[in-house]
């Protein structure tokens, strides 16, 4: 990874002349009340290696007749220079070849030397860039639009079954109707079929009063036609026996009523109406059950995508342990982005732009005064257990920044001119030890 070995900044806003060694791996802490340069020297390095599109709208320091100036030698060996009155840049590789601002964005991410674009991004845009880095974000979308595809199915599928149940619930049922609607056709078909028995009843009915009608008659002639006793003895004799036939007939009968079948003639519309209503329930019921269990089957379909989601960022070679995406959001520890400790969010932010690009080593952070000592030295250990290098600044003079700017100067260094004024003679590289920057490592606080 290509880190920073030195830097050196001069009339860039409100530094005056600045010179600093950054530790090669952890936390280069640069404090300072406010309004002394500690931002200024970030902005410096952002424009030093970001190109013109960093340049401060008011890049040299007020009250200077020199020009901006700004040397940045890299672990690599390159070193980048801004100097003039046109601040022009030249690069000169290892090799003493020159390069421009093409091989510094080869390297040089963008979001290292500007994370507040980062840190100012939606929530969904970190999550992008994360799958970006890790290469499932196209898969994660498929399975997203399948999830919300099939979800979208569901909830109208759940809609439908709720009304039918709804519906179901609200229709009358009549337990005393019979399961299919009546005809009116077969009632008079079966009124008329008992009519005709009755009518067979009366008959016999009849008959029977014709015969008790004859007998007595029969009777009477018995003593009026002494003469013809005889044979009015044997026609009454057969008579009585065609009575007593008629009288056993007549005990047997027993007419039906047709009273129900009217009542029910009457009543066809009104029974029917509860049939209708009854089968309507029915049916709502049964299309509510089959609706549920449809909605059932696409929640276990949408579960089995989710879980093919869970599984894709798993298996994921992620920056950061407990790193994730869910529902389009990243995720840290469980955490949505705007429940993230600030510590935390700088964490994760430094995680997913290392990863943008690997050989860039470095990232530039401002106002770490949002951490407290006890998470600031465990950032710090982080970054150098990681192998990644931070300039950041802190308003703070305490012993955890490894220099203090005062006034556009490194304390200890006041007075100091980096820059060869024309006709001057070369002092040499102007550093000395005495006023060498103390480095702060993790655990020396």
């Amino acid at each position: 990874m290509i880190k920073i070995n030195k830097l050196e900044i001069e009339n860039v806003k409100r530094v005056k002349a600045v010179k600093i060694e950054p530790t090669a791996s952890g936390l280069t802490l640069v404090g300072g009340k406010n309004n002394q340069g500690k931002t200024s020297v970030l902005d410096a390095i952002a424009w030093a290696l970001g190109g013109n599109k960093y340049r401060p709208s008011q890049a040299a320091r007020e009250d200077s007749a020199i020009p901006p100036y700004l040397h940045l030698t890299l672990s690599n060996g390159l070193i980048v220079e801004r100097k003039g009155k046109n601040s022009d840049l030249k690069v000169v590789d290892p090799n003493g070849q020159k390069g421009g601002q093409m091989l510094l964005d080869s390297f040089v991410e963008e979001l290292a030397i500007n994370l507040p674009k980062f840190m100012g991004s939606t929530n969904k845009e970190k999550a992008n860039i994360l799958l970006q880095i890790i290469g499932v974000g196209q898969q994660l979308h498929e399975l997203e639009v399948k999830e919300q595809e099939v979800y979208n199915r569901r909830h109208a599928i759940g809609q439908i079954a709720d009304q039918k149940a709804k519906f179901a619930k609200e229709q009358t049922y009549f337990p005393d109707a019979p399961k299919e609607p009546v005809s009116a056709s077969d009632l008079i078909q079966q009124q008329q079929a008992i009519l005709a028995r009755n009518g067979e009843n009366q008959l016999k009915r009849q008959r029977l009063t014709q015969f008790q009608a004859l007998y007595a008659n029969q009777g009477q002639e018995v003593e009026r036609l002494k003469a013809m006793l005889a044979d009015a003895e044997a026609k009454y004799a057969q008579t009585g026996v065609d009575l007593a036939a008629a009288q056993k007939d007549a005990l047997q009968l027993h007419d039906e009523s047709t009273a129900e079948l009217e009542t029910n003639i009457q009543q066809i519309d009104e029974i029917n109406r509860k049939v209708r209503a009854n089968l309507d329930k029915d049916k709502a019921e049964t299309d509510a059950s089959d609706y549920r269990q449809q909605y059932d089957a696409l929640t276990t379909e949408i579960n089995t995508v989710r879980q093919q989601k869970t599984d894709l960022l798993t298996n994921a070679d992620l920056p950061l342990p407990g790193l994730t995406v869910e529902n389009g959001e990243l995720k840290y520890n469980g955490q949505c982005w705007d429940n993230m400790s600030g510590s935390d969010q700088l964490k994760v932010a430094t995680a997913i732009v290392r990863r943008l690009k690997p050989e860039c080593g470095f990232i530039l952070l401002d106002k770490l005064e949002q951490m407290d000592m006890d998470t600031l030295q465990e950032f710090g250990a982080w970054l150098e257990q990681e192998g990644l290098q931070a300039i950041a600044t802190r308003v703070s003079t305490g012993e955890e920044c490894s220099i203090i700017i005062e006034d556009g100067y490194v304390a200890g260094q006041e007075g100091v001119t980096l820059q060869q004024l024309p006709g001057e003679i070369d002092p040499g590289d102007g550093w000395n030890e005495a006023v060498a920057p103390p480095t702060w490592k993790a655990g020396e606080f």
